[in-house]
């Protein structure tokens, strides 16, 4: 569990975009992005598997930073198919990092649920493409990067892509599929569908180990 959650505003191209902020009890050894599944279908920050993602990242004492999409929650502007979501983020990711220099200065994830894995894939190729300081993990689950794609993307080789067998919103053979060309491996989770329900546990054992590799000791 975070030691306290902070409410934090940002602004992005359309206007504020409002963050949850879960901070570990010790000084944060670097910080999470974590991005939610479609706004228009009922994604918000809240997501369970969002804030499962987040829990695996406070525990291992990073700074987990979870953002509304514009027009969700008190979040402002109006859905823009992962464009103007990915220049929103963009802007979040320079502004976080002059507030809270500290937490910049450690190891950075960049996460994302469905919707929110094409949103970290396009910020990702932009701060590629920029020379921009890149995420020192990724971490992918229930996979969309394709069904938003604008512009070409790079996934890291050491990428945690996560996937339920039983998915129901993103079939897994559409994610192998996607995977296959990039010889990105993906963890199958059996039994579980898109949201991963009853399997959280499992998810969040499988972000913890990924970022057991990052070093550090967990919080």
């Amino acid at each position: 569990m975070a030691a306290r959650t902070e409410i934090a505003n940002f602004q992005g191209r359309a206007g504020r975009i409002e963050c949850a902020i879960d901070w570990p009890q010790d000084p944060p050894a670097g910080w999470a992005l974590i991005l939610h599944p479609h706004p228009l279908h009922g994604g918000t920050r809240n997501n369970k598997v969002v804030t499962t993602m987040a829990q695996a990242c406070i525990q291992r004492g990073l700074a987990a930073v979870r953002p509304d999409f514009r027009g969700v929650g008190r979040s402002e502007g109006e859905f823009d198919g992962g464009r103007g979501e990915t220049e929103d983020i963009q802007d979040l990711v320079a502004q976080f990092r002059e507030r809270h220099p500290q937490a910049a200065a450690g190891k950075w994830v960049l996460g994302g649920f469905s919707f929110g894995t094409a949103v970290a894939a396009q910020l990702h190729a932009g701060f590629a493409q920029a020379g921009e300081p890149l995420p020192d993990a990724m971490i992918l689950v229930g996979t969309a990067v394709k069904r938003y794609q604008f512009r070409a993307v790079e996934i890291p080789a050491d990428t945690l892509a996560v996937h339920g067998e039983q998915d129901e919103v993103v079939p897994l053979a559409e994610v192998l599929d996607w995977a296959r060309p990039i010889d990105l491996p993906v963890v199958v989770v059996p039994g579980a569908g898109h949201f991963f329900h009853g399997k959280l546990l499992v998810l969040r054992q499988l972000v913890r180990a990924r970022l057991s590799t990052l070093g550090g000791a967990p919080s």
